[in-house]
């Protein structure tokens, strides 16, 4: 079993400390042909796990490259705000209290967890189910204690740049105990029933369904003894009440969509969007590596993580190129630079915000191939035709409304077979939900631009081709799920 483990810098940890092998984060990312043909147990002790650093980077690329590893992205998000995990504080709390009177009646401020384990044996009840939540290597918690109560004030990653000597020890012990057991997942939380809730935003500009499809899919779902009801961003408290969730609100990972789905997770509800596919979904440079991981095809693609990158760019791909923000929607962060000046002066200014971005091969087509795919099987196939005298599907223009191109409809069996393939191996690749895969046909072949989680789906639009059988099987994939036997 080949163990790694990701550092910040090269002195954070000395190598003589454990018999792993130690590497920055930086040349993790650097060398995605590390490791190539094993399955390495990554641990990550990056110092900053902040969303887009290196760290949060080199576990996103760790699942891409096919290696397990801890914290993962979504433990990463989990930990970034306190509304994000508070859903898991009752539990722990419960678990924290029941330890009281083996400590000798009183808690200390705060506790460091190591891989799962405490400071004594008398933690074991709390540190395991705090680990079995937060499968992290170093954790600290914050502890407010009453008579009455202990109530956690914080739970927070704990840098080896912060860590005490005699922490430092007790934690390379715990790394040790970690190393020489079986690796093993995080216990799956058990799904439930029969109103499905639709998350929607009345107001957004360019939702992902129009209220009214939502209402045409209602009226297939209720012949198939499903209530749907639209729920907005107010209603997280309630959401236990459904038996499952459809996010029709554009997703993201640092807004409210992204705390419904893990909710929904935590409650056992089959969702679409899954905070995973969520995750994968949102960053391009995620997606890169792991299209070319599983050999779909994608177009010549350049990752750049500092000025350095740009000139390489420049010579691999020629001009124009694309320049992406790994995390973007609806043609929002992604620009064509026509030359090297304007290259690096859009690099400088998006590097401020991201450690790493992606340019690719300019590929002018008149439409970009959307096929839907819903639980690993092709749902729906369209053109999206490319904005008036412009070369996206969408042209957000800096006064007024975005400008949309047209649609062509097609059935699935006028689709070119290559085309419903390669979308439908891009789809599998990310999960079992609903997915909309972008590609490019040209003469040289078909490429893959994106996979969206949360793809167009509207009645007279992309259900055209397919007509009713498309909510149909929107339905029928939720129930499914809520049927399963062992539910």
């Amino acid at each position: 079993m080949t163990w790694v483990i990701l550092t910040g810098r090269q002195n954070d940890l000395d190598q003589v400390a454990t018999p792993h092998k130690i590497i920055t984060n930086r040349d993790y990312l650097a060398h995605p042909a590390l490791f190539r043909g094993q399955r390495p147990k990554v641990i990550n002790l990056s110092n900053n796990y902040g969303y887009q650093s290196r760290g949060y980077y080199a576990s996103l690329l760790a699942g891409s490259r096919g290696h397990k590893v801890i914290p993962t992205v979504e433990t990463m998000i989990d930990l970034s705000e306190r509304k994000l995990y508070e859903h898991a504080l009752p539990e722990l709390e419960l678990a924290l209290s029941k330890c009281r009177k083996d400590l000798g009646g009183a808690f200390p401020s705060k506790v460091a967890v190591f891989f799962g384990i405490g400071p004594s044996k008398v933690w074991d009840r709390f540190t395991k189910l705090l680990f079995d939540w937060f499968r992290a290597p170093a954790l600290e918690v914050h502890i407010k204690d009453s008579a009455e109560w202990a109530s956690i004030r914080k739970i927070g990653f704990l840098p080896l740049a912060r860590m005490t000597d005699e922490e430092e020890k007790v934690f390379l012990q715990c790394l040790e105990t970690y190393t020489n057991r079986e690796w093993r997942d995080t216990k799956g939380r058990t799904p439930a029933r029969y109103t499905f809730a639709t998350l929607v935003d009345p107001h957004e500009e360019l939702p992902p369904s129009e209220i009214s499809s939502l209402r045409y899919w209602a009226r297939i779902a209720e012949k198939m003894g499903v209530e749907v009801e639209p729920i907005t961003r107010k209603d997280l408290a309630k959401l236990a009440n459904y038996d499952a969730l459809f996010i029709r609100e554009t997703t993201s990972i640092s807004n409210h969509t992204y705390r419904f789905a893990r909710r929904a997770q935590q409650e056992g509800m089959p969702v679409i969007d899954d905070p995973l596919s969520m995750i994968r979904c949102t960053n391009k440079v995620y997606l890169n590596e792991l299209m070319t991981y599983n050999k779909v095809p994608v177009p010549p693609t350049v990752m750049i993580a500092g000025p350095s990158d740009l000139e390489l760019a420049a010579q691999t791909l020629g001009f124009p190129l694309v320049l992406k923000i790994p995390d973007s929607s609806f043609s929002r962060g992604v620009k064509k630079c026509e030359n090297l000046a304007e290259l690096t002066k859009l690099a400088t200014e998006w590097l401020e915000d991201s450690d790493l971005l992606i340019a690719q091969k300019f590929i002018p087509t008149e439409y970009d191939w959307r096929v839907g795919v819903l639980g690993g099987q092709p749902l729906f196939a369209v053109h999206y035709l490319m904005a008036k005298k412009h070369w996206q599907i969408v042209n957000h223009k800096a006064n007024g409304k975005p400008d949309q191109g047209g649609i062509k409809t097609f059935t699935l069996k006028e689709t070119p077979p290559h085309v419903v393939e390669t979308a439908v191996k891009a789809a599998r690749c990310i999960g079992d939900g609903l997915y909309g895969v972008d590609l490019k046909e040209t003469k040289d072949g078909v490429f893959v631009i994106e996979v969206n989680d949360n793809p167009n789906l509207d009645h007279g639009w992309e259900d055209s081709g397919e007509k009713d059988e498309v909510w149909v099987r929107l339905t029928q994939w939720f129930l499914e799920r809520l049927e399963r036997p062992g539910r």
